[in-house]
């Protein structure tokens, strides 16, 4: 597997070794130990997800203020624009964003660490995603931070009106956001 640091160098790109051959492909999505000896991270997963949306469909900016998630994210169907933000104050990428495209075909992952929020836009027709985190979903601790905050002036590559649930629409600024120290 090849792991590439981002411009918030606790957000990694992770590529792994694919297989691939006329009849199709094959690749170890995770493996606990490659993963915590390429980057140094012990991470111990508890719950896998599996989300499916629809084209310009934004989910994000999700966080849980207590029991933070660290998250290993991939597509298997379709394609994304997936996005971190650094809302650590102590950090001295504070309020940056790195995003990248996840897609079936690239067959990239990304590791988004504990204390920073996460969204992604659909870019094809639908995408399936999946992701595995170190903590449970808690539903009483999760936050949003508005996807279109333009303090963040995050790019969405979107083509057309976002399709946005009611709590991402409801998001908060950064500014007045809950935030970890």
């Amino acid at each position: 597997m090849k792991i590439t640091p981002t411009a918030i160098p606790d957000v990694l790109i992770v590529e792994p070794k694919v297989f691939a051959d006329e009849q199709g492909f094959s690749f170890e999505s995770f493996n606990e130990g490659a993963f915590a000896k390429e980057t140094g991270i012990a991470a111990e997963f508890v719950q896998d997800n599996h989300s499916r949306s629809v084209k310009n469909t934004v989910r994000g900016l999700h966080y849980q203020i207590q029991q933070p998630q660290g998250k290993l994210l991939h597509v298997v169907v379709g394609e994304v624009f997936d996005v971190a933000v650094d809302i650590r104050r102590s950090s001295i990428t504070f309020g940056k964003w790195v995003g990248m495209r996840l897609s079936a075909e690239n067959k990239k992952m990304m590791w988004i660490p504990p204390g920073l929020a996460h969204g992604f836009a659909v870019l094809s027709d639908y995408a399936d995603f999946l992701y595995k985190t170190t903590d449970y979903w808690a539903p009483e601790h999760e936050r949003t931070i508005l996807w279109n905050d333009p303090d963040l002036a995050i790019e969405w590559p979107l083509a057309g009106e976002p399709i946005l649930a009611a709590k991402d629409r409801a998001g908060k600024r950064l500014y007045e956001a809950e935030v970890f120290g």
